[in-house]
């Protein structure tokens, strides 16, 4: 039986094999135009494409205050402010595309700027599928990490371009002035406990400064803010993370006058500060050009350091508009 199925499908024209074809190759049409569909969803697009469009892409990191994060179901946050005055800037509508961290930062950039993510959801749309931003604020404006190379020598984001440094961060420590005595190092914290975002940069430095002396008192959060909350509740003295940060954090907290920021040395510590900027697509340059064009003006005009006061930041200015 077998065989004679086979041999009245390979021969006769009128045949189930053939009625079937017409749908075989629709299918193969309609599957061919999905991949497509999710190919060209995760391209980038030109300056003049976003211009015709009249709206463009921002990426933002979700759930980052005070950069970007939400109150009542509403946008704000520093990079959102930003993001805003860039679409402005460039007589264009805004649409935030909200990130969450991946494992690094080569990831983020890859997933948010050149490539796409295939797990990236478009809002209002049942399917999944690949999406990329036009731009993608708060990457680090380094040389050495523009031009990191893995292990075969390869630069890793040379399908990215870095540009348009915003803000200059830094590295703090904040403390309780009614519960610890002003301090002239950090050497304090081999008696006084320290709260830490978990994994980071100040967690590592304070867990191996005076050869592992203060790692007993280092007291990990999921967050700066949860750390910050500590503070307040009066379980630990003092708090280290990004100036930025901590500077919003304490406007919030009760007895806020009695949090002073510690003038100390941080002895070892790679770096104290550093460069934020964005980062397009290599090929739309022309897009960071304009970019960076409104990114000016808003320095030069003093409306970048309101934005920043808004959320009781104090702004700080990268290498690029610092005076020689």
């Amino acid at each position: 039986m077998k065989n004679k199925l086979t041999l009245t499908l390979d021969s006769a024209p009128d045949s189930i094999a053939t009625r079937l074809m017409p749908g075989l190759l629709l299918s193969m049409a309609l599957l061919l135009g999905l991949q497509l569909a999710l190919i060209n969803s995760a391209q980038a697009r030109s300056y003049e494409d976003i211009v015709a469009a009249g709206r463009i892409s921002v990426a933002v990191y979700r759930d980052f205050p005070p950069y970007a994060y939400e109150v009542d179901g509403k946008a704000v946050g520093l990079d959102v402010d930003l993001a805003r005055e860039i679409a402005t800037g460039l007589g264009l509508q805004l649409d935030l595309h909200w990130m969450i961290a991946d494992e690094n930062l080569d990831d983020d950039l890859r997933n948010h700027v050149w490539k796409g993510h295939y797990l990236a959801r478009i809002e209002d749309e049942p399917m999944l599928r690949r999406e990329v931003a036009d731009v993608m604020l708060r990457v680090p404006y380094d040389r050495e990490f523009a031009y990191k190379v893995d292990p075969d020598g390869r630069v890793i984001n040379d399908l990215v371009h870095f540009f348009g440094p915003y803000q200059r961060e830094h590295w703090g420590l904040v403390y309780d002035s009614q519960r610890m005595e002003p301090f002239e190092n950090l050497a304090v914290f081999q008696y006084e406990r320290v709260g830490v975002e978990i994994d980071s940069l100040p967690d590592f430095y304070l867990s191996s400064a005076f050869r592992g002396r203060l790692r007993n008192n280092v007291q990990h959060f999921s967050s700066t803010g949860l750390a910050l909350e500590a503070l307040e509740q009066g379980t630990i003295p003092a708090v280290m993370g990004m100036r930025s940060q901590l500077q919003w954090g304490v406007t919030g907290l009760d007895g806020a006058e009695r949090i002073k920021t510690a003038d100390i040395p941080f002895p070892n510590l790679t770096k104290r500060h550093w460069d934020v900027g964005m980062a397009v697509k290599d090929s739309y340059r022309q897009l960071a050009y304009r970019i960076e064009d409104v990114v000016d003006q808003l320095v030069s005009s003093g409306k970048m350091q309101a934005l920043f006061a808004r959320y009781g930041v104090e702004y700080s200015r990268p290498d690029r508009y610092r005076l020689p």
